[in-house]
């Protein structure tokens, strides 16, 4: 199934005026596809039910071929979306309308391939490609979800700043510190020179997904100063104490910087699961089909 990460775009937001309304791709068009989907579903679901066959329908029986060429056409048309997303077109098959329809025909693939397993089930390619196959709706359905909830998180974790800005308001805070440590001695200095070395843009998926830095220099040395602080006297303290304001700004900044991260992590962390488990099932697909054909 194709990429969601088209989600962004095909949600886009209607302005209706007065009391302006948001038809996002799930809504699209009074839930059209929704409908469509679970149509689909019940006519599958009551030829299931209606086939006088005993045992029940297996995925060897007509029902089944019926089932398995149906539910074939879905998966191979959903992965179209990833190329579909480069066209953009407005009307009835708009990105919207075809993502729409990427959600809730992939959803309907749940009812529709297992009618065509007939609930049969075991330790081969053939269950391999259904295993396959729920793992990435299930990675699909995660996806609409941070979809759906995390942008506007994502925009207010910005607070109205652009990357560029984000990196300027440490840089600058940086040099600040760099002259506010000017009076003091050797070891403070070096206590706030090693809070100049952090990266957040640089940090590793797994710390960005965290949102957090267990190392954090700035924290450390925002630690260590106010515990100096404590110890310190006369003009010594007012130097540490600006070095210490200046620490809980850039700590602040970097806060806001490492939530930013984490949010856009999480709407695209679940690509690196989505697309590669599209790929094995279609290659589970292909090895499944081969196996019926070579023993049918």
């Amino acid at each position: 199934m194709g990429a969601l990460e088209v989600a962004r775009t095909g949600g886009a937001r209607t302005q209706l005026g007065e009391g302006a309304s948001h038809e996002g791709f799930l809504r699209h068009k009074s839930f059209f596809w929704l409908k469509v989907s679970v149509a689909l579903c019940a006519v599958a679901t009551l030829a299931y039910l209606l086939v006088d066959q005993q045992p029940r329908p297996s995925g060897g029986s007509f029902y089944g071929y019926a089932m398995g060429t149906l539910g074939l056409l879905l998966i191979l048309w959903l992965t179209l979306l990833g190329l579909r997303k480069r066209a953009m077109t407005s009307g009835r098959w708009s990105l919207k309308a075809w993502t729409s329809a990427h959600v809730y025909l992939g959803l309907s693939l749940v009812v529709i391939v297992t009618l065509h397993t007939g609930f049969q089930l075991g330790w081969n390619v053939h269950s391999l490609a259904y295993g396959l196959m729920m793992l990435v709706i299930l990675s699909g359905i995660y996806g609409i979800s941070v979809y759906h909830g995390l942008p506007r998180a994502l925009s207010n974790s910005r607070a109205e700043m652009t990357r560029p800005q984000m990196i300027d308001t440490v840089m600058k805070l940086d040099r600040q510190l760099q002259n506010a440590a000017q009076p003091l001695d050797q070891a403070e200095t070096l206590i706030v020179r090693r809070s100049l070395d952090d990266k957040p843009f640089r940090a590793g998926t797994l710390r960005r997904i965290s949102g957090a830095n267990a190392r954090c220099p700035t924290m450390r040395a925002l630690a260590e100063m106010r515990r100096r602080k404590a110890l310190a006297s006369g003009q010594e303290v007012e130097a540490i104490e600006t070095v210490i304001g200046l620490l809980e700004r850039k700590s602040a900044a970097l806060a806001r910087i490492r939530k930013h991260l984490q949010i856009k992590a999480l709407l695209e962390v679940w690509l690196y699961v989505h697309v590669p488990l599209t790929f094995a099932l279609i290659a589970a697909l292909v090895a499944h089909i081969v196996s019926v054909f070579f023993y049918w």
